[in-house]
């Protein structure tokens, strides 16, 4: 059985899956950027990491060692990464009445169920579709680690159930649930960083739409192949995933809106201005009242909102070189935002819309201007600032690093606060390095 964490520091890396090695790869890092190459730097070796772990240490390190554990965890001091782990994981959410509720739910209809023998239930595999909406919808509201958690349980008990049946029919919707689990695992992994596991994934839903002959399941993910490529530097891979994405019959509207958004941007990190141009007018097609199976009716994360439309064609704009366009779809994708119930208001597109809205103010040298529109940024939860929020703060950093705004107070601030605000997010934290080559949608 394995033992209670004895230290905070055990805590943390426990919770972000640091086992000795990789830890030691991050301590070895951190101290890099903050000392340098110098043969002097601190260093721990898996002894002395059992040792801090442990809860064994009488004092405290040196200076540099704990400044560089203080670098890996910001929110931390050294005298509480080697003091007592916390009582309760501040994470987790509390149970309340909901969650009890619907806890009881489930368990009474998966004993109910377990009671079939060698068949599933209709009103099995209509639960499961439940879960699966409920799901889809509130990805928004949930860090990308958490919704991968969930997605991935949900996976599993759909696998189990398609394993009970030999019924052809119930095999097929229960292959179209097991898509779009797999569908939102990709994109959750996209989130976290994650981008050759991700791309499996994507790949892997879409062999479960053509498989069930679910066409928008087919779409959907290529259209996540396409940025993913063009986040890992393969413009001509993105291109080529969303025109082929865009020859399916039976999409609706919104699946229309998001693969033309998705080829804008692809054509945009190509240099092909006009094609990119062209597809964002397309995207903003009013449509012709087509809807489909999952865009629609399931929607969510599946869906592709006027807002979220808005966000994805303000960072295009500015891949091609249109500030003024970027900062109108920016503005538009905000107040459109502004007009949803707060519970439905997606924090990923507030801040990656405010991004894109100080980047294209900075692009006309307005740092003040910038500063203030970044304000919706710095309330992201740090379990919630996935790739995209991550990449287009990552760009600002950049331009405010360029030469004209060395030794002005505001720049160095906001760049500084950057680089805390990157240092505490998913992608940096569990993921390896993001390939900031794009601003995500």
């Amino acid at each position: 059985m394995r033992s209670e964490p004895k230290t905070l520091l055990a805590w943390l890396c426990d919770r972000d899956r640091l086992p000795y090695r990789r830890f030691e790869e991050k301590f070895t890092e951190t101290g890099v950027r903050l000392f340098g190459h110098d043969p002097h730097n601190p260093t721990c070796g898996e002894t002395q990491f059992r040792r801090w772990t442990g809860g064994k240490l009488v004092t405290l390190p040196s200076a540099d060692t704990c400044r560089a554990l203080e670098a890996m965890w910001p929110e931390y001091t050294a005298e509480q990464l080697f003091g007592p782990p916390p009582q309760d994981d501040p994470q987790a959410p509390a149970l309340d009445l909901e969650e009890r509720v619907r806890m009881t739910a489930r368990e009474a209809h998966e004993g109910a169920d377990a009671t079939a023998t060698a068949s599933v239930s209709d009103n099995t595999i209509d639960e499961l579709h439940d879960q699966v909406v409920s799901l889809a919808r509130r990805y928004h509201t949930l860090p990308a680690a958490l919704a991968y958690e969930e997605a991935d349980n949900l996976r599993r008990e759909v696998e189990r159930k398609r394993d009970r049946t030999q019924v052809p029919a119930q095999q097929q919707q229960l292959m179209i649930l097991n898509g779009q689990t797999v569908a939102l695992l990709a994109v959750a992994a996209f989130d976290l960083g994650y981008f050759p596991s991700a791309r499996t994934l994507a790949r892997t839903a879409a062999v479960y739409g053509e498989s069930s002959r679910f066409v928008p399941l087919q779409a959907f993910a290529d259209g996540t192949l396409a940025y993913i490529a063009y986040h890992s530097g393969d413009a001509s891979e993105a291109v080529a995933k969303a025109n082929r994405a865009l020859t399916y019959g039976g999409l609706g509207d919104v699946a229309q809106h998001r693969l033309h958004s998705i080829q804008a941007r692809a054509y945009a990190h190509l240099g092909d201005v006009v094609s990119a141009q062209r597809a964002i007018h397309l995207s903003e097609d009013a449509g012709r009242d087509r809807r489909d199976e999952l865009h629609d009716a399931v929607g969510g994360e599946f869906g592709f909102p006027g807002e979220r439309l808005a966000m994805s064609n303000s960072t295009t704009a500015l891949l091609v070189g249109d500030a003024a366009q970027a900062e109108a779809d920016a503005r538009r994708a905000l107040s459109l935002l502004a007009q949803r119930p707060q519970d439905q208001q997606s924090a990923h597109v507030r801040a990656g819309a405010a991004a894109d809205l100080a980047y294209a103010r900075l692009l006309a040298d307005d740092v003040d201007g910038a500063a203030e529109a970044l304000s919706p940024v710095w309330e992201v939860p740090a379990d919630q600032r996935n790739t995209g929020i991550v990449v287009r703060t990552a760009r600002i950093g950049r331009r405010l690093a360029r030469p004209a705004y060395h030794g002005a107070q505001l720049p160095t601030e906001l760049r500084e606060r950057i680089e805390d605000f990157t240092r505490v997010s998913p992608p940096y934290r569990l993921g390896p390095p993001v390939p900031l080559l794009a601003i995500e949608g």
